[in-house]
This record gives C-alpha cells, structure tokens and sequence, in this order.
C-alpha cells in the first residue's frame, strides 16, 4: 500500500507545482493517476488474493474515487472549485481508497482555510472578502425580488492544490507507521 501512498503524493506534488504556476490542473496529471489507481489496486488484489480480490479490491478504488469527489462535485457544480481539483481529489479517493482518501481530503480542505485568510490579509483584501462572503450568505435568506446574481468580482479564487499537496503530505506521514 505504500507504493499507492507515495504515487498519491507524487500525483499531488505535480498537481500543487501545475496549479501554482498556472492556475490549472491539467488532464494529463490527474487521469491516468485516477485510471493507475483502479487497476493497480484490481492488480494488487488479484496478485496477493486472486481474481475475487482483486475485483473487491477495485471496487473499493473505485469507491474512494465516488466518495472523494462528493463534496468537491458539488462545490465545483456551485461554481466554488475548478474541474482540476475535482479530478485531482477522485485520483487520490481511486490511490488511496475511501477512509484514507477522505482523511487526506480534510487536511486538505484544513490546510486550505488556515492558509487563504493569511494569504488575503497579506494582500489587503481580507475584510473586502469576509463582507462579500456575509452578502453571498445572506443571499438565499432574500426575497425573490431582492436576490441578485453574485457578480464576478465578489468571488475570490484560491489554488487549491498547494493544500491538497499538503494534505496529502500529512496522511503520508500520518501513515507512515503502518509502512
């Protein structure tokens, strides 16, 4: 299971150096790391218990793979997170399967709001932010006649993969004993 947590991690690692220098995370990064992850955990299976566990062992990848991408899913269906980072949170749930994919998953999510507000207040934009954040919540409290569609320039983007990196840095070493 090692060699599925280091892969996760070097997967990560691109992802996080990509999405800083560019903005984006790229197809070529997180699909055949998600593809890597259902056939190397239905060719670990079949090697270490044969065909039916190797086909248990799949299912599970592809578990990981649905139950990492939920809350990502819906957050990037809201329009609060790119398509890269919801490819690139299914490719870990698919390495690393549900239980350590999701644990990697909240370190992650963690990383990521501890280190955005320092990144806004470093930037000056902090309270310009939390005040756009209270108007976005208090949004669907409106009535029909005052909702309004949430401009542009209220939403704030943060590249997500420098966290995810982290966070899936932090289930490495928090595993690290089982290895």
């Amino acid at each position: 299971m090692f060699a599925f947590l280091m892969t996760a991690t070097l997967v990560a690692a691109i992802a996080a150096f990509t999405d800083y220098r560019t903005g984006h995370i790229p197809n070529w990064v997180t699909l055949p790391a998600l593809c890597a992850g259902i056939l190397g955990h239905l060719g670990y299976g079949w090697f270490h218990g044969g065909f039916t566990e190797g086909l248990v062992e799949c299912g599970t990848a592809i578990a990981g793979a649905a139950l990492c991408s939920l809350a990502p899913g819906l957050m990037y269906w809201k329009g609060g997170m790119g398509g890269g980072d919801l490819k690139l949170f299914a490719a870990l749930g698919a390495l690393c399967q549900p239980m350590i994919g999701i644990e990697a998953e909240t370190y992650a999510f963690v990383v990521a709001a501890l280190v955005a507000p320092a990144r806004l207040a470093y930037q000056g934009r902090l309270l310009a932010v939390l005040k756009n954040s209270v108007a976005l919540l208090l949004n669907p409290l409106r009535t029909a006649k005052a909702k309004r569609e949430v401009p542009p320039e209220m939403m704030t983007w943060f590249r997500l993969g420098p966290s995810v990196f982290v966070g899936m840095l932090a289930t490495l070493v928090a595993h690290a004993y089982e290895l």
